[in-house]
């Protein structure tokens, strides 16, 4: 499994910003995707997650609740993190994830996902 992340640049602080991630060397809706980011200097961070099969299930982090929305799209084995009311603090490299065995409970734990894409930077600016 392969994934291709894509779609990250500058905005201003308030904008929007859809970041994509193309899945290959497998089925897409077979897999529980993810969104992570790391700013300088911190940790890596869960954003959203997204059940296999299921485009109703998600799981997001406190800090992007309200404000990211993540969606896939099985057809074209992408997945897309949809970011609004973009902040400064966003700032950071986005990377996607996949999983075929994670559970919900599971979802905000990095390394329980085995598949990761390259990074995508979003930088906001005040």
């Amino acid at each position: 499994v392969q994934l291709q992340a894509s779609g990250g640049g500058s905005v201003q602080a308030g904008g929007s910003l859809r970041i994509s991630c193309v899945v290959s060397g497998g089925t897409g809706g077979a897999l529980t995707m993810a969104w992570f980011r790391q700013a300088p200097g911190k940790e890596r961070e869960f954003l959203a997650a997204i059940n296999r099969w299921s485009s109703s299930s998600k799981n997001y982090a406190d800090s992007v609740k309200g404000r990211f929305t993540i969606s896939r799209d099985n057809p074209k084995n992408t997945v897309y993190l949809q970011m609004n009311g973009l902040k400064p603090e966003d700032t950071a490299v986005y990377y996607c994830a996949a999983s075929s065995t994670v559970i919900y409970s599971e979802q905000r734990n990095a390394p329980r996902y085995p598949y990761w894409g390259q990074e995508t930077l979003v930088t906001v600016s005040s």
